[in-house]
């Protein structure tokens, strides 16, 4: 399966283990809950849907990469008790707690969260030392003398022998106590990923081209050479930030992330053509409405491929564009849920005070969600623009000494509405930039196939999509009811075609 299905089973199985009966005792006994043995190449995406299973379902998340360890660290130190048994006092090992499962004990400590994952990649390539431990724990979830407390999901990960020649196989005794899923990288499931994330738009629409450079790994005379999902993103982030520096991403940059020296290559030139179609086609004038008849008429000439990529640079700023006002939406939404908690508090004490004391149990929560492994680099990101505009909220109402209730409830709604106001001026400019896009393309292209991916491409992407579905686009769904109809008619004359040729093949038996 993709890594997108494997995500949904996962938290599907842990939804299952956590299910309690009548009278409060797991559906599934312990004994029965198999650990996940997630398998598949590297870099497509495990450690991260583990990230987005906590977050979703609020569970607690601890991770380890198991070749980072030792059979002390893991299993823990050996240390002499005295038992007595038989009226006889006898000298017998104990163990330390082991270093994985006191990470489980101190989340659960400092979050309160009682449930949760232990992921531990790379569970196939433990050393020799460790190897049994580490297979007595998958079946019996348990380090020397030290057990995973009940309402903990064990998913472990590794990659088929093929990707690494460190790989240990598992007999067949551990097989049959773990649940397994095969993973495949799949490029319409990462794609879906990149739009969610935010990707560099110059990797997306190369991909989109180039899909069989998407993920490779080659054994060659100058060894293993490849190009992962994880590389992609990686370099993705580094174009980012040299494009904030100034900086130039080249063949030589590109290959420190892509380890297949042609896709490299390859890749750097698209870059380069796609900074140059930046300038050349005046992105910005066309999602401003104010492009030249010169642009239309080059864009028309120019090579499809050529098309593509000029449509991906303008979905990547229409995406940004979505992008600012959904987290400003969500802005609004949180400080709006916030200040009518203070509003039902004012009264109680000093109204900065109040505040303040939402500031704080906010901060809290931000820190034990942080502390379980349940908070991505966006959520995060959002909590902090919450807590700085409540902080400055509270800041302005001891500046101004607004002491009274009802003063400071006016205050801080005016200062509310601003970021309120915000939010609509962010969308209306939005909404411009979509209408001058998709004139330019109707202008460029007429009703003709390229519309057909804009739309295509629109509806894809999570920003954009969004942006759609909350404050409407009326191009947008012109070409997406035609886009639609087009398909009915399609599938209804194919039905038809199908029919026909079914009542022929039993006129011809008869």
């Amino acid at each position: 399966m993709n890594i997108k299905q494997a995500k949904q089973e996962i938290t599907n199985t842990l939804r299952a283990y956590l299910t309690r009966d009548e009278l409060g005792n797991y559906l599934i006994p312990s004994v029965r809950q198999r650990p996940v043995l997630l398998m598949g190449p590297p870099g497509i995406g495990k450690t991260q849907i583990m990230e987005q299973i906590a977050a979703e379902t609020g569970v607690g998340l601890v991770a380890y990469t198991i070749t980072h360890h030792t059979r002390q660290s893991a299993i823990g130190l050996p240390f002499i008790e005295k038992r007595t048994y038989g009226g006889e006092e006898f000298s017998v090992t104990e163990y330390t707690m082991s270093e994985i499962l006191a990470s489980v004990y101190r989340l659960m400590e400092r979050t309160g969260i009682k449930e949760g994952i232990l992921f531990l990649d790379e569970i196939n390539c433990v050393s020799e030392t460790l190897a049994p431990m580490m297979l007595q724990f998958l079946q019996c979830k348990t380090f020397g003398n030290q057990r995973l407390p009940e309402g903990w999901l064990i998913v472990a990960a590794g990659n088929p022998p093929e990707y690494n020649k460190s790989v240990r196989d598992f007999d067949v005794v551990t097989l049959d106590r773990v649940k397994r899923i095969d993973v495949a990288e799949d490029f319409a499931v990462w794609k879906e990923y990149a739009y969610r994330k935010g990707l560099h738009g110059a990797v997306i629409s190369y991909l989109d081209i180039k899909k069989d450079n998407f993920y490779r790994i080659e054994n060659t005379a100058d060894g293993l050479q490849f190009a992962t999902a994880r590389g992609w993103e990686d370099l993705s982030e580094l174009i980012f930030a040299y494009e904030k520096l100034g900086l130039r991403v080249d063949r030589e940059v590109v290959g420190q992330y892509i380890q297949l020296p042609r896709v490299a290559k390859d890749f750097a030139n698209y870059l380069e053509l796609y900074y140059k179609y930046q300038k050349t086609y005046h992105v910005e004038d066309i999602l401003s409405g104010t492009w030249q008849a010169i642009t239309v008429s080059e864009l028309r000439a120019a090579p499809f491929d050529e098309k593509l990529s000029v449509m991906g640079l303008v979905l990547s700023r229409l995406a940004e564009s979505a992008a600012t006002v959904r987290r400003q939406d969500v802005l609004v939404t949180a400080l709006h849920a916030a200040l009518t908690e203070f509003r039902d508090r004012v009264a109680e004490a000093e109204p900065a005070a109040v505040l303040g004391q939402l500031v704080w149990k906010r901060q809290e929560a931000m820190k034990r969600a942080k502390e379980a492994g349940q908070l991505t680099k966006e959520d995060r990101d959002l909590r902090q623009r919450e807590l700085n505009a409540l902080e400055e909220y509270c800041q302005r109402l001891r500046r101004e000494d607004l002491t009274a209730p009802a003063e400071a409830m006016d205050a801080v709604r005016a200062w509310f509405g601003g970021e309120v106001e915000r939010r609509k001026t962010l969308a209306a400019e939005t909404g411009q930039r979509f209408d001058h896009a998709f004139r330019f393309l109707e202008q460029t292209f007429g009703q003709g196939q390229e519309l057909v991916v804009f739309v295509t491409e629109v509806t894809a992407g999570y920003d954009t999509s969004w942006f759609v579905e909350n404050f409407g686009c009326d191009a947008y769904f012109r070409h997406n009811r035609e886009l639609l109809f087009d398909d009915t008619r399609h599938r209804i004359r194919e039905e038809i075609a199908a029919a026909k040729a079914a009542e022929k093949e039993e006129t011809t038996h008869a």
